[in-house]
Order: C-alpha cells, then structure tokens, then sequence
C-alpha cells in the first residue's frame, strides 16, 4: 500500500500558514515578564516572554524598538502588542512584537490608543473640520496652569513678538483628577465670551500620567467643538496627546505655540519697509514717466497750434461727409439696380405666367395622349379581328361541320387509336350538335394512305 509522505519544511509551512491565517493571534497585546533579554548588534531584540506557567519566545525588530522611550530589562514587567507566527527553520511559534510599554503605564497606553481610534473614527481628527489660524490676532487666550513656566515663556514669545496683541489668561489645573473638568471649562469659557481670535491650549513637559489630562475625551470633546481656533501646545515635541490630533493646529512646545499664533513685529516692520520701498520707486517711475507724456505734450504741433489743428480737422471732416455722400449714392445706386433686377426676374418667375404655361402643357399632353389611346385601340381591335379569324379557322367545331367528329373513352379520354380501344368498351361521340353513346362490338385496323408533299423523296 503506496503513502504520501511529508516533508518536515511541508507540515512546519502548513502550520505557518493556519497559524498566520488565525485572526485571533494577529495583533494580540499580552502582559508579561522579560527573560533571557539580548540586544543584537543589528539593532534587533531577541527575548522570552513569561509567566508563571508559559513561556514565549519574542523578537522585536530595529524599525519598532527604536521608538522605545524605555530600555528593556530581564525581570521587567512589560504590555506588548504583535503578531504570533512560526520561524520555520527551527518549526517554533513565537511573537513578533510592534509595541511595548512598562506594565506600569501599559494600562493608560491601552486607553489612551482606545481613545484614539475611536475619535478618529467620529471624525474628530479629520482635517475638513480644522480652522485656520488668523494671521493677526487681536486677542489671544491662552488655557494653562498659571504657575508653570509655559505660560511664562508664552505670554515673553507674545509680546515680544507683537505686544501689540492682549494676552488674556485662563487658569486651569493641568494635572489630577481635576485637571479635564477645568480644561474643558477654561475652552467652553472662552467660547462663550465670543471676543478671542485665537486659543493656546497646553502646558509644560511631563511624564505621560502628567500629560493625562490632556488624553481624555472631555478635553477632546471641547476643542473639536470649539468655535475659536486652539493651538495645541502640550509638552515636548516628543510628547503627542489626544489633544495634539483635535486641535486646529500643533505645536511642538508651548514657546513655539506662542510663535505660530502671531507674527513677529520685525518681521512685519521689515515687510513694511520693503514695500514702502516698492511704492516709492513706483511712485517715482510713474511721476517720471508722466513727466515725460507732458513734456512730449507740450512739445507736440496739437498744443502749440490748436487752431491750425481745428481748421484742419474741419476741412477732414468736409472731406470725409463728402465722401460718405457720394459712397452712399453708389450704395443706393447699386441697390436700385438689384431691385431692378429682382423685379425682373420675378417677373419671369410669376405664379400666372408659370400657370398659363403649363396649363398650356396639359393641353397639348391631353391632345397627344388622345390620339395615342385612338391609335392603340385601333390597332388593338385589328389585332382582335385578326386572332379572331384565326381561331374560328381552327376551331375543332369548323372541322365538325365538314363531317369530322371526336371519340371519348370511359373516363372522357380523347381516342388516337384503336389501339387503345378494347371490345365492349362504351365511347361517347363527340359531334357538331350533340353526342353520341355506343358500345364496341369490333375494332378493325387499317392502315390509311398518306399523301407525299412535293419535292420529298
């Protein structure tokens, strides 16, 4: 009995594919302990992941670990995401890990991702809904806690920058349990006073627990609903929040907040002046150049003799009404002549004339049709009398007046013969006036005498 035998890379391959085929193992997040934890100087991690009953091999690769915040350690406690699947040569599972964070924060992290992608979903994130940042502002709040030092460097940027704008400060708590609820209330404050062009919303650097308030959805809620334009200002430039994907605008650090929210009084000062530039030496090209148009002006025959002009422009004129006089009367001329010759043609074309003539056409076809139909039935009846003579001639009935008659079987059959005749057999005589009903009692053959035509030999 033949068997189909597998190889060992066919059945490790096949568990491969149902294993990477199983939703469930795809993008898992599991919490566990690291051991045997090694750095390879390729940049990739290679490690097992723990608890107290399993084990799993692991390998995080240099495109994810490098946006690790967190050195991994054996013994460290730790929240992964990944893939599980199966690394062929050695025909083992293990985890293929994308994200990983301290078991100590990995509980906010998971919140904070859900959070996330569910207002991603609601469209808060969307850049449609995003509202431009006015180019000047005349006043800006900004939401922040009063004693740290990012209002501090906002409030010097902005006023060095353009002290000509008012600088309104909302105090709120940035941190604790508090922090979302004054946050919210600080933008929704701001809103109902309806006299800002611009909000600030952020504060210092921190650890990711001190920048949670900012990664709730009250806060989110806020801004997204928020009818004054809010930059974002949050932390470090390494530090992204919730905030950060709802506000009209992020900026990497609360000083560079107050730097995109006004222009610089320099720069503008600077911008002044070119274009001040700009406008006097147009002013000057254009005064240059109009000095020249009157200088040219003046200097012209037009202005140093306008009577001469007039009185020549007068006899133009005559000349002119003159010349269209007489161009008329060729146009008038000509038109008489085209009228003329229209009335002679339509003269020529006239309904009546036209009538008369065709009317005189009818006749002449009547006429000729009257003669031809005359000759034709004439013709026609000589022809009749003609094939009619024919006919009678050879008529079978002529001949049946000079004795002959013609001789009918049973079934009305007519007799060549008598061959065809046999005794007994009843014959209807056909003569000039009637029949003639008879019954064989002998058929006789004779052989008649033929008469020779002329000059047959």
């Amino acid at each position: 009995m033949s068997r189909d035998f597998m190889s060992v890379s066919e059945v490790t391959r096949r568990i491969k594919r149902i294993i990477d085929g199983d939703e469930t193992l795809q993008n898992v997040w599991m919490r566990a302990e690291i051991s045997n934890f090694n750095h390879h100087s390729r940049g990739h991690m290679y490690f097992t992941l723990k608890d107290d009953k399993s084990r799993i091999n692991s390998v995080m690769f240099a495109g994810n670990n490098r946006f690790l915040k967190f050195t991994p350690e054996n013994g460290m406690s730790v929240l992964v995401r990944g893939d599980i699947s199966v690394y062929e040569p050695h025909g083992q599972y293990q985890l293929y890990v994308k994200e990983m964070q301290p078991d100590g924060i990995g509980n906010l992290y998971l919140a904070y991702e859900n959070l996330k992608k569910k207002l991603e979903m609601a469209g808060f994130f969307s850049n449609e809904k995003k509202k431009t940042i006015p180019s000047m502002p005349k006043e800006i709040a900004v939401v922040t806690s009063p004693t740290g030092a990012a209002v501090k460097d906002i409030i010097i940027t902005i006023k060095r920058r353009f002290p000509l704008v008012k600088v309104t400060l909302l105090p709120v708590l940035v941190q604790g349990p508090n922090a979302p609820v004054s946050i919210a209330k600080a933008i929704n404050q701001a809103n109902e006073a309806n006299r800002f062009d611009v909000m600030i919303v952020g504060r210092g650097g921190g650890s990711l627990e001190e920048l949670w308030a900012f990664n709730e959805q009250i806060v989110a809620e806020a801004i997204y609903e928020s009818n004054v334009p809010i930059i974002s200002a949050v932390g470090h430039e390494t530090d992204i929040t919730i905030s950060d994907f709802v506000a009209d605008l992020r900026a990497p650090t609360p000083t560079a907040a107050a730097e995109m929210a006004v222009p610089d009084m320099l720069e503008l000062a600077n911008v002044i002046q070119n274009r001040k530039d700009r406008l006097v030496r147009a002013m000057d090209r254009k005064r240059s150049l109009q000095k020249e148009r009157l200088s040219f002006f003046t200097k012209s025959y037009a202005f140093r003799y306008p009577r001469h002009l007039i009185e020549q422009k007068e006899q133009d004129l005559d000349r002119l009404v003159e010349s269209m006089r007489k161009a008329v009367d060729r146009q008038f001329s000509k038109k008489q002549d085209k009228l003329e010759e229209l009335h002679s043609r339509i003269q020529r074309v006239h309904p009546e004339l036209k009538w008369k003539e065709e009317k005189s056409k009818l006749v002449h076809l009547d006429n000729l049709f009257r003669k031809t139909m005359k000759q034709a039935i004439q013709e026609k009846e000589m022809k009749y009398s003609m094939l009619l003579s024919k006919l009678s001639v050879l008529s079978p009935l002529k001949i049946m007046e000079r004795g002959y008659s013609l001789v009918y079987d049973e079934n009305n059959q007519l007799i060549k013969s008598v061959d065809g005749v046999k005794r007994d057999s009843d014959l209807t005589i056909r003569l000039q006036d009637g029949k003639l009903k008879c019954l064989v009692e002998e058929t006789i053959k004779e052989k008649l005498p033929t008469v020779k035509s002329e000059g047959r030999k």
